[in-house]
């Protein structure tokens, strides 16, 4: 395949209402796939008896109470869940507006929400009597998941990974080797995530009967979109049910990083029908808004098809896909998962983008205010709740999804600003 291709404690209530038209945007995707326009099946026909399999099975295993439970318990035993609802007061205090609560990814086993994805595929391939694993990764998060999944189950595990991202994530490398998987550099085109996917797929087109891919976001040939939404939406629900919880109501506002888009897809899908509820995702806005300086396809992209899917994507005027840029490794993709293009049409969810130099910024302030180091990715999201949160009233609610922690960000954050490390 070719990729053409608060302080305040009591704040004011908000009643828990939906539309029944925003209802449509939860009965996505259709039986081919489609969110809308997006979505879909754009793969060689190598490939089309695996993802009909992948479909049939994963139907079975949603209707089966045993696959679910064996879940829950991993979720719950392996990886920690619930994450919990953390008020961050003082960057609160810092915005001077409404109050900034945090959904602690970053406090899951691995340290980030890829895990709930990973353990979710690898049950899957399991159950599919699948010996062998392939993944991609960019900021490693994914791959350590994947590589934890597998030692999990004694399944062997192939990551590739970008060799510039190789280089900038050191960390979550050794932890992979570790757990024994084995990383492929991929020294073709950017050296980055766009380029490691394709080796994944090649991989898997010449290794179908044996091997399950356990795609790391949202983004992909149907059904990976669906199934990763799917097991990601564990993040959003638990945040529903601990607002209501803890707030006695639902936040005003939900913001979080989209790269391909799987933790903002998990946080937000819960919340669709809460129309009240603003929903804000933040791209990579890079170093400019000069084409190849970012990572904003649906800020600055168009549609067109990408890794098997119809969704936005950054591409020239031959519509072949162009180079991105993102100082995290994790968003620095030139396409989007479908859903997102989906909702970003419907005018459900908004979409916005932030610099590389706001989520450096954002990475140091949250570290001496929080005490917390987020993961560059989730840093852009940060970024853009302070902003939101300072233009807000105190009794207002932001929450942002910390989709990752940010320890694997060290050596590189050190190495652009000329600090030690």
């Amino acid at each position: 395949m070719s990729p053409s291709s608060s302080a305040s404690s009591k704040p004011s209530a908000t009643p828990v209402t939906g539309s029944s038209d925003s209802g449509l945007l939860t009965q996505v995707p259709d039986s081919r796939g489609r969110f809308g326009q997006f979505g879909g099946r754009f793969v060689p026909e190598t490939l089309t008896r695996a993802l009909d399999e992948l479909v049939v099975e994963y139907a079975a295993a949603r209707r089966d109470p045993k696959f679910q439970s064996d879940l829950d318990y991993l979720l719950k035993n392996f990886v920690g869940r619930p994450s919990p609802l953390y008020h961050a007061r003082r960057l609160s205090q810092l915005a001077g507006g409404a109050q900034i609560w945090f959904k602690r990814e970053d406090l899951n086993h691995t340290g980030a929400h890829k895990i709930n994805n990973a353990l979710g595929q690898a049950l899957l391939a399991q159950r599919m009597g699948k010996t062998r694993v392939i993944a991609e990764t960019g900021a490693g998060q994914h791959g350590v998941a994947t590589a934890t999944a597998c030692a999990h189950f004694g399944l062997n595990c192939v990551v590739y990974m970008g060799a510039e991202d190789v280089r900038r994530q050191k960390p979550n490398v050794f932890s992979m080797n570790l757990m024994g998987a084995e990383v492929r550099p991929v020294t073709s085109g950017s050296q980055t995530l766009r380029d490691a996917v394709n080796e994944a797929l090649r991989d898997w087109m010449a290794s179908v009967e044996t091997t399950h891919y356990i795609i790391g976001s949202v983004i992909g040939p149907h059904p990976f979109p669906m199934i990763v939404r799917d097991f990601q939406s564990v993040i959003g629900r638990e945040a529903r049910a601990q607002c209501l919880e803890v707030l006695q109501r639902l936040p005003d506002a939900i913001v979080a990083c989209v790269g391909g888009g799987s933790n903002a897809a998990g946080m937000f899908y819960p919340f669709i029908q809460d129309t009240q509820v603003r929903l804000i995702g933040v791209e990579a806005g890079g170093r400019s808004s000069e084409a190849g300086q970012h990572a904003s396809p649906l800020t600055y992209g168009s549609p067109g098809v990408l890794h098997g899917t119809l969704s936005y994507v950054m591409q020239d005027e031959d519509g072949q896909t162009s180079p991105v840029h993102s100082v995290s490794a994790g968003l620095d993709y030139p396409g989007v998962g479908p859903e997102h293009s989906f909702w970003k049409d419907a005018g459900r969810v908004e979409y916005t983008m932030c610099r590389d130099n706001q989520a450096l910024q954002t990475f140091d302030t949250v570290a001496r205010r929080e005490g917390i180091l987020p993961a560059l990715e989730s840093s852009h999201a940060i970024a853009k709740a302070l902003e939101l949160a300072s233009s807000l009233p105190a009794d207002q609610i932001v929450l942002v999804c910390l989709s990752g922690r940010g320890e694997k960000d060290a050596a590189e954050i050190a190495r652009l600003t000329g600090r030690e490390y």
